[in-house]
């Protein structure tokens, strides 16, 4: 009989690419931040007066996505809340992404359980909720720094929370409290009360993009930590720079390129990462995002991308709005799903082509007029896969089962 070897001795023997991967993760921290020091300088100096028993501002930081506002952030916190315990002052930040804890409720319920407090995470009058907040705050002589991390999906479901966190003080006696928003918009202040305004936006950072040769040193600084000696092509950490730098200066973007390329060299066993790794990286990470957005997609919406991968896996290379139509019908019919309007599902067709999910062209038939000629632009196997993961798509699973004949439009017959 045949010896098989364990898969985990065989991962575990190949090449070793990472030292450790987690530091090239969106939410490690590192000792030093590079090109961000008058940034981290400037929200220090804000927050020093927690050092003295004073009240810091309430401050607001904006900047595009992978700027570094986050990681300045838990920096400069990480260094507050080491240098208070030294000095024996009590000093606390806490951390709040808004975009998983979208509502007052869950805002105040979530400091609630920070403090210590017992706090259902539904369920009590809110104002129950924050006098728990207030209490525990002012239990002792301490600041608490609130960072509340893209805090315009709060703002748009409103902003009392907002209003009563940025006037706590004046119902404490004992304690201080801060603020901190960070935020991708900067125009989010315009769902603001005026009230809130005033006493939120004391202090505002604007953090700038980061050019390729700044993304090159925050790449460096990282891999030297993140990767074996000698395993990285010395091309490409300026080629990740450069491609993060056509989008904005985005550092998140960088350092996902950088610790994909790697995951895909150590997947095939390679010794080194290459240019090639990297483009490969490209190829995923545009595929993950898409993945994603097909995933978020209305059910409608997923109907009729599921009729075009069956059109594609029929041998259909492109497809008019007409025979899409024709075969979203009978899908819907098979799911029980409501009909939409040709004109409706022209629209749905638009959604999609403008998120590159697919390519749509109008094309002159003469005396016949135009239609729309549409391929699908992505793979079709890993889209049916995000597609068929909605509960709701179940009885779609088996469609292309049914194909009687891919020669003509009545091949979506079923059973």
């Amino acid at each position: 009989m045949e010896n098989v070897r364990n898969i985990f001795e065989t991962m575990l023997t190949s090449p070793v690419i990472f030292r450790n991967r987690d530091v090239l993760r969106h939410s490690y921290t590192p000792e030093y931040l590079p090109h961000r020091k008058n940034e981290i300088e400037a929200l220090a100096s804000i927050l020093v007066p927690a050092l003295k028993g004073e009240t810091p501002s309430n401050a607001l930081i904006y900047g595009k996505t992978g700027t570094g506002k986050t990681a300045t952030v838990n920096f400069v916190g990480n260094q507050l809340e080491a240098i208070s315990r030294k000095m024996n002052v009590i000093c606390f930040v806490h951390y709040l992404n808004c975009e998983l804890i979208d509502t007052q409720y869950r805002v105040l319920a979530t400091l609630a359980k920070i403090l210590g407090k017992n706090v259902p995470m539904t369920g009590w009058p809110t104002d129950q909720v924050y006098e728990e907040v207030r209490k525990s705050i002012d239990e002792r002589n301490q600041s608490i720094i609130i960072v509340l991390d893209e805090i315009d999906k709060l703002v748009r479901k409103g902003d009392e929370v907002l209003y009563n966190l940025s006037r706590i003080n004046s119902e404490l006696n004992n304690a201080r409290v801060s603020i901190i928003g960070i935020s991708n918009d900067l125009k989010f202040k315009n769902f603001l009360d005026p009230r809130v305004i005033s006493s939120l936006s004391e202090e505002e950072l604007i953090f700038p993009p980061y050019n390729a040769e700044q993304l090159q040193d925050i790449l460096q600084q990282r891999a030297e930590l993140a990767f074996n000696d000698d395993v990285l092509d010395s091309e490409v950490i300026p080629f990740c720079a450069a491609l993060a730098a056509q989008e904005h200066g985005d550092a998140r973007k960088a350092l996902d390129l950088l610790r994909v390329s790697g995951e895909i060299a150590e997947k095939e066993n390679s010794e080194f990462v290459t240019l090639e790794h990297v483009r490969k990286a490209v190829k995923k990470i545009e595929m993950d995002h898409i993945l994603e957005a097909v995933r978020m997609l209305p059910t409608q919406n997923k109907i009729l991308l599921f009729g075009m991968v069956l059109l594609s896996e029929a041998g259909f290379k492109k497809f008019t709005t007409g025979e899409i139509f024709t075969v979203y019908k009978s899908l819907c019919k098979r799911v029980g799903v409501d009909v939409l309007t040709q004109r409706r599902i022209s629209d749905l067709i638009s959604e999609l082509d403008m998120m590159g999910i697919i390519n749509s062209i109008i094309i002159s038939k003469g005396r016949y007029g135009r239609t729309r000629e549409i391929k699908l632009d992505v793979p079709n196997d890993p889209v049916k896969e995000a597609l068929l993961e909605d509960y709701r798509l179940e009885a779609l699973a088996s469609a292309e089962k049914n194909i009687r004949n891919v020669a003509s439009l009545d091949i979506f017959e079923y059973t």
